[in-house]
């Protein structure tokens, strides 16, 4: 499915039909030029009728296949050529109409489709150039040949630059469009693991009291003398305890936050705090080497999703083309916050680097070219900006830096 909403196609067919039909009446009771108005009513009844057929096709389904909306398209182009056979051919006007849904189709549909209604367009323009109703526009009018055959090839070469114009700037919106998608996705994956982790952290911390109070009173119970004695009631406690010690562990797993960072019990953090665990997260046997360039201590910052997730994908992409050490190098100072990230690999290629945080941009086939990309939004969206470059040596470096407001330091 495509993102073209039946009911906009009805819409604009309705306007074109209403367009149409003013034209018709005003060049022949207006102006009076002569036309075949029966045989051009006829088509343009066809289109309503169509028209109809669309509503009630709507009524089913808002949206529409990439095959029906094409041959939508295909016909709207067609009968656009019928309507210019019968009033002049390429000489009419409104021939430049024909770019419409050529338009459309490089905006929304499939690169073969626009293709496909391009050339049918291109053949449909070089037959009304020798094929077509003449009008009588009276024995003053003139068109040179050359004229004529200029007015082909520009129609010609418009539909086609058109195509190509169109297509390739909704390709490129259509790609950051699903980008964004998938980073809001992912976001969102990010916040559920952090709420799971504080409900279980909380989960652990409320339960622990009355735990810890079962386990004093079933040791009180062990050391009476008359329950020791009975064997069944013994046996029962001892299991109850064991139990009791289960539980305890179920709790201390929970306790421990997959991101071992948020809690509603903590809301601040360091950044090499974040680093470290996305380094610990992602780690495949490299060493990370923290350098702090500090006027102060290191600020605390209150944690966001966000800065997590950007921070990840950073540096498991440092780690997954490093060779042995990633080195994150913190400066602050009063007005901002910088990072630095950087590894010992072969840096970025000169292909990419200068279209690094564009979508479906990555240096191998093994990812989706998203993690950059995800990571430059995220950062650019709390006011930060991140620029990519490669070392004097030749290494990937990454620089974040963020305003010390804009992170509540």
């Amino acid at each position: 499915m495509n993102t073209i909403l039946l009911g906009n196609l009805i819409k604009i067919r309705w306007i074109a039909i209403f367009g149409q039909l003013l034209a018709v009446f005003f060049v022949s009771y207006a102006i009076k030029i002569e036309i075949p108005l029966f045989e051009t009513l006829a088509i343009i009844l066809l289109s309503a009728v169509i028209n109809f057929y669309s509503y009630f096709e709507e009524r089913k389904n808002k949206s529409i296949s990439n095959i029906k909306a094409f041959s939508f398209l295909l016909f709207d182009t067609l009968q656009l050529g019928f309507l210019l056979f019968l009033t002049g051919g390429i000489i009419n006007p409104f021939s430049i109409l024909i770019l419409a849904p050529v338009i459309t189709s490089a905006s929304y549909l499939p690169a073969l489709m626009t293709v496909i209604l391009s050339t049918i367009s291109i053949i449909i323009i070089i037959i009304l150039n020798f094929y077509f109703v003449p009008l009588d526009l009276g024995p003053g009018f003139y068109l040179p040949e050359i004229y004529s055959f200029g007015l082909v090839a520009s129609l010609i070469i418009t539909v086609i630059f058109i195509a190509i114009y169109a297509y390739l700037f909704a390709s490129s919106s259509r790609k950051i469009s699903n980008a964004l998608s998938v980073s809001k996705l992912q976001i969102l994956n990010q916040k559920k693991i952090t709420e799971v982790g504080s409900l279980s952290a909380a989960a652990a911390h409320e339960l622990g009291t009355p735990l810890n109070t079962i386990f004093l009173i079933l040791n009180d119970l062990l050391k009476e003398k008359k329950l020791i004695e009975d064997k069944n009631i013994s046996k029962d406690i001892i299991l109850l305890k064991s139990q009791a010690e289960r539980c305890k562990e179920i709790l201390q797993r929970f306790s421990k936050n997959p991101l071992k960072l948020k809690d509603k019990f903590l809301d601040k953090v360091k950044i090499t705090d974040l680093i470290k665990i996305n380094f610990e997260k992602f780690n495949k046997n490299k060493r990370l080497n923290i350098k702090n360039i500090m006027i102060t201590d290191e600020p605390e910052i209150i944690f966001k999703d966000e800065i997590m997730y950007a921070l990840g994908n950073i540096i498991q992409n440092a780690i997954f083309h490093s060779k042995e050490i990633i080195t994150a190098e913190l400066n602050y100072n009063k007005t901002n916050l910088k990072i630095i990230i950087s590894d010992d690999g072969e840096g970025f290629s000169k292909d990419i680097i200068d279209r690094l945080g564009e979508p479906y941009i990555s240096k191998d086939s093994q990812g989706m070219g998203l993690g950059i990309f995800i990571a430059k939004n995220l950062i650019e969206n709390m006011g930060g900006k991140i620029n990519f470059h490669n070392s004097k040596k030749d290494n990937a470096v990454v620089e974040i830096t963020f305003d010390n407001s804009i992170l509540s330091i």
